[in-house]
């Protein structure tokens, strides 16, 4: 992500959007909470290009490349192109997120013994589909070499602290973040502060769920998929064909940017999952939050914008 110099307002994760629309500064008072801004949305992508692909990773070598690798890799090229994709609210401020951060909750093994931890992926714009690949699978190997991670760390010494210290605890955790003053140790192991948490359902063989954002952190976004499944459909000659699903699910902040803005996102997305070849080379152009600078409109300057109109 590019270097900005930081200003009173900002956040160690993220740079503060001024100049906002009097609804959006008012609106995160009204939907104080995420669940009370939570919308969401179900979309299905036809895999054929995208197994073709995965097949062409593990024949060079990737031999655990999936379609999860696939799905975020689409994803962090859309933030490339869709900024406003990475923001979030956070204190009823609304910030562009200066990092990305995938998190995702895994097992080393699957089986109901087995317990979970949670993986957080620092990823670039740039980033072509193996490097998303390589990314995450050192991420996630080094969640299960020498012992318990990071986070698993900080929970285990948040579970030695007695019920009623500990919901203090917790509260006063979640005081500091509304004000920005989280300790950035906290907010890089925390698996509630990032750019999207994403589930894959597919391995356990069910469809995916809608899983709630957590009123916790600042993650606005959370994705899951689940397994593949046949259709059969009629071409365009009306001829049957029988045709590969992969359904997900997508739980979102409303707040962070409008329906037109994520709609324009999600097109993207399914561009690039459509057509994941896209994904080998870095974009050509990454884009900035273009309202991170934006100053707020003056009311001579919305008056004359509107008689100009009429």
């Amino acid at each position: 992500m590019s270097k900005r110099k930081r200003k009173w307002g900002d956040r160690a994760d993220g740079w503060r959007i001024r100049g906002l629309d009097p609804y959006d500064y008012v609106s995160p008072y009204i939907m104080v909470e995420r669940h009370d801004a939570q919308n969401l949305f179900q979309d299905k992508f036809e895999i054929t290009a995208a197994e073709q692909y995965v097949k062409e990773k593990r024949d060079r070598g990737l031999k655990t490349f999936t379609l999860m690798h696939v799905i975020l890799a689409a994803y962090v090229r859309t933030i490339s192109q869709k900024p406003y994709l990475n923001r979030f609210l956070s204190g009823q401020r609304l910030y562009a997120r200066n990092n990305i951060q995938i998190n995702m909750t895994v097992k080393e093994e699957l089986s109901s013994e087995n317990t979970n931890t949670v993986i957080k992926v620092d990823l670039e714009p740039t980033d072509t589909a193996e490097e998303v690949y390589q990314k995450f699978q050192d991420t996630y190997h080094e969640a299960f070499s020498g012992g318990e991670n990071a986070f698993d760390g900080v929970a285990r010494m948040l579970n030695y602290i007695p019920g009623v210290v500990k919901k203090f605890v917790v509260w006063f955790l979640k005081l500091l973040d509304y004000f920005g003053l989280l300790p950035g140790g906290l907010t890089k192991v925390s698996p509630f502060h990032g750019s999207m948490f994403i589930t894959s359902l597919g391995s356990l063989g069910i469809p995916p769920i809608y899983h709630h954002l957590y009123n916790f952190g600042n993650v606005p976004v959370f994705i899951s998929f689940g397994t593949k499944r046949h259709v059969c459909e009629l071409n365009l000659d009306g001829e049957p064909v029988r045709r590969k699903y992969v359904d997900y699910t997508i739980v979102m902040d409303e707040r962070i940017c409008d329906g037109f803005a994520y709609a324009s996102a999600f097109k993207t997305f399914r561009r690039y999952l459509a057509n994941p070849w896209a994904l080998d080379q870095a974009p050509e152009t990454v884009l900035e939050d273009p309202d991170i600078d934006k100053k707020p409109r003056k009311k001579k300057e919305k008056k004359a914008k509107k008689e100009s109109q009429e």
